[in-house]
């Protein structure tokens, strides 16, 4: 049986570690496990496996952990069906950008890449101060799957068009492995 986990809350010492203690004494294997640090916020996701009575006894322990740390945790049991059909074939790709801020820039992205068939795998974003002037500079990096069908030339080049109308700097390159 799997659970995924959801942690949210202000920044607190130790969770993290007591959070993976409590896997581990509850004979649970971690799958998937990220955490951030998002300003003044701690956010944990966590993907557990383990018989059904070992998740049952893993879901009380992060209860008391939620009073005492004061975090929400959110707990999902995804239904034993068939995987969400994701691209099997593609090529591996990642886009970085950096640019001033921007409203709705991040949906502009991502619009754009979808709106081309191009599965996003993951997307890290922030919004940080330029080291030398008062302006806010946003920055992002997609992990990407470039479909077979899409010409990688003609990708490219939209891409810098649209990087070039809304004065972004970016990088689209494979991921070597």
């Amino acid at each position: 049986m799997q659970l995924a986990i959801t942690v949210l809350g202000n920044k607190t010492d130790g969770f993290i570690a007591e959070m993976l203690s409590a896997i581990s004494a509850c004979h649970c294997s971690v799958l998937e496990f990220r955490t951030s640090n998002l300003t003044e916020i701690t956010s944990a996701y966590a993907v557990i496996d383990g018989n059904w009575n070992h998740v049952a006894k893993l879901e009380g322990l992060l209860e008391i952990m939620r009073t005492r740390f004061q975090v929400q945790i959110i707990f999902f049991r995804p239904q034993e069906s068939p995987p969400v059909s994701m691209p099997n074939e593609g090529v591996p790709y990642t886009l970085e950008t950096i640019s001033m801020e921007k409203k709705d820039l991040l949906f502009a992205l991502t619009s754009f890449l979808l709106d081309r068939g191009i599965f996003i795998d993951e997307i890290n974003a922030n919004l940080h101060p330029a080291m030398l002037f008062d302006n806010q500079i946003f920055s992002s990096r997609f992990t990407l799957l470039v479909p077979p069908d899409v010409r990688i030339l003609s990708l490219r080049e939209e891409f810098m068009d649209f990087c070039d109308n809304l004065n972004i700097d970016a990088i689209l390159e494979p991921i070597k492995r």
